[in-house]
């Protein structure tokens, strides 16, 4: 199966980002990780990851903002102990909250809590790409550190 994204290039990337933060419990590290030594370009893959994933959040956001009354809402289910971990998170902390839109488990949840509390699209948009844009950045920085990859 990795073969299969890593052979699709960026938009193999594209699609696994968007997964990994919206249906399937899959990490998009290992594609990004993998995508530099390649060859592919490191900013474009920042900005392909960022933009799949950010896409995806954007599905739970709507599937929170429609609830149930949004088709994809019967058959995405988000646990209620980390629905309500992850709307303790977001009440405590607001829009800012969203910065951690990245966060394995607490992460898909949050979005889909801004959906259902009717932020505010540009504020949700904002947070989310700039958290993601980070996230990807920094692990891609920390990886620079052991293979050439700039």
């Amino acid at each position: 199966m990795t073969e299969f994204f890593f052979s699709l290039g960026y938009f193999g990337l594209f699609l696994i980002s968007f997964l990994s933060a919206s249906l399937l419990p899959l990490a998009s590290e290992f594609f990004v990780l993998g995508m530099a030594p390649l060859g592919y370009n490191v900013w474009w893959i920042v900005v392909v990851a960022t933009l799949g994933s950010y896409s995806g959040s954007v599905l739970n956001y709507f599937v929170g903002k429609k609830g149930t009354d949004f088709v994809l809402g019967r058959y995405i289910k988000i646990d209620p102990k980390t629905w309500a971990r992850a709307e303790k998170f977001y009440n405590r902390w607001g829009p800012v909250a969203l910065f951690f839109s990245w966060v394995p488990f607490i992460g898909d949840p949050l979005t889909a809590v801004a959906g259902a509390l009717h932020m505010h699209f540009g504020t949700f948009s904002f947070w989310v790409i700039f958290g993601k844009t980070l996230r990807y950045r920094v692990l891609l920085g920390i990886a620079s550190r052991f293979i050439d990859i700039f």
